[in-house]
């Protein structure tokens, strides 16, 4: 059983949580929240996210971008501690459980809107077990080829904060994409600092990210940029929300020591073990600003 939780990668979760969280707080403040909306969001993005770090645990070791060269966040099918074949399996049950709880999701949203809406929604929800696989498995994963950092941007940020905030309240507010694009920002500062840890057993395999296609100089400039643009887009909210000063709204501002630590510790790292401790950091702290932004909001 361990070897399933250490592939599920639970470090990863909270990053997974936060859009929804974020979305739930920004209905909320619309007084507009339903726990059994919420609730369903939270199983099925954890089963989403399970999905994906399965596919990725069994596409890294079969397309050879993890090898027994790897010692640092080995994976369970690259050490042999679950089969292939077993791996396999499981991506196709969690792709089923992610289908039955998404769809879950819709009934209980969208029961009283239009069937063009709930078809918009479960073309959404089809395409994230598509991306959730396809990052890493396939003939040609979009991963190896640097696109993840946008579809993480997409499903991380936009899709799960505004189709959580939809779900709740049956509008869109587009004042939402900046806080949704910290989100997505901030998840794509934890598939950063992931590829810059990788960076030299990447370029040994292909693997083009974005780290392997700027260099690590630049890479970590441009780690800089997720985590300076990732808070602007939130101070942004702030500012343009509300017309009086709210000290309640500035809350998330007791993330910024740790944006710091976390940009300075990617940028001294120098192997890979110097760099990975930052990726559990990223998670947390990004859950940490999701819960102060949105606790802000409601006070």
């Amino acid at each position: 059983m361990k070897h399933w939780i250490s592939a599920a990668r639970p470090r990863t979760l909270p990053l997974a949580l936060s859009s929804i969280l974020m979305g739930s707080f920004l209905a909320a403040g619309h007084h507009s929240f339903s726990w059994t909306i919420f609730a369903l969001a939270v199983i099925t993005t954890t089963c989403l996210q399970v999905l994906s770090n399965f596919a990725n645990d069994y596409g890294d070791t079969v397309s050879g971008v993890d090898s027994v060269e790897r010692t640092v966040a080995t994976r369970a099918v690259q050490t042999g501690a679950i089969t292939r074949e077993q791996m396999t399996k499981a991506i196709i049950l969690m792709s089923v459980i992610s289908f039955i709880s998404g769809s879950l999701l819709i009934y209980e949203g969208l029961k009283d809107t239009d069937s063009q809406t709930i078809l918009a929604f479960f073309g959404l929800g089809v395409l994230a077990i598509i991306a959730a696989i396809t990052y890493t498995v396939g003939k040609r994963p979009y991963g190896y080829m640097g696109l993840g950092d946008i579809s993480v941007l997409i499903f991380f940020g936009w899709v799960g904060v505004l189709g959580t905030f939809y779900l709740h309240t049956h509008s869109l507010d587009w004042m939402n994409l900046l806080p949704a694009s910290t989100c997505g920002l901030f998840a794509v500062g934890v598939l950063n600092i992931n590829n810059i840890r990788d960076i030299e057993s990447d370029i040994k395999t292909g693997k083009n990210s974005i780290p392997v296609r700027l260099g690590k100089a630049k890479a970590v400039i441009y780690h800089w940029f997720l985590l300076g643009g990732g808070f602007l887009c939130a101070v942004l909210y702030a500012l343009l929300e509300s017309s009086t000063f709210e000290w309640s709204h500035w809350l998330f501002i007791v993330i910024i020591p740790l944006l710091l630590k976390i940009g300075m510790g990617v940028q001294k790292g120098q192997k890979p073990a110097d760099i990975d401790p930052f990726l559990k950091v990223m998670a947390l702290t990004t859950l940490l600003f999701v819960l102060t932004f949105g606790i802000g909001q409601l006070i």
